[in-house]
């Protein structure tokens, strides 16, 4: 199926464009998974760990240098709960497809519940001023 991209407008373009950045994500996707399985399947088979197969070098256990360590993800993707985001560097293309979208805030894909503007913040009352 050859698709005919001079007679597209740039509106299908880009939804074209969009579609298959979705499905090679998708693909990709599938493909570690199976690649892990089938790792984890022959370890398995051979009673072994991934660290019997890569050990450290050295012989001393791996130490995680200040300022170097990963940062736990902050947001997650509804559509796909694999796909996170810590919030640091360059949004991933399915959280800034997402932004696109009318009504999606940042807030909505935040992990582990209400965001800040939902949670009831209570102020203490302003005493009455006496006259």
């Amino acid at each position: 199926m050859a698709i005919d991209l001079k007679v597209l407008s740039p509106k299908e373009l880009q939804a074209l464009i969009a579609g298959a950045n979705a499905q090679m994500q998708e693909a990709h996707t599938t493909q570690v998974r199976t690649v892990r399985d089938k790792i984890e399947a022959l370890l398995k088979s051979a009673d072994l760990t991934i660290n019997d197969v890569y050990p450290t070098r050295g012989g001393k256990k791996a130490t995680v240098k200040k300022g170097t360590g990963s940062v736990a993800p902050k947001y997650r993707n509804p559509a796909n709960a694999e796909q996170t985001w810590s919030g640091r560097g360059r949004q991933p293309l399915w959280f800034a497809d997402a932004l696109k979208r009318r009504g999606v805030t940042a807030e909505s894909f935040l992990i582990g519940g209400a965001s800040k503007t939902e949670k009831a913040v209570q102020k203490p009352a302003k005493k009455a001023a006496k006259g």
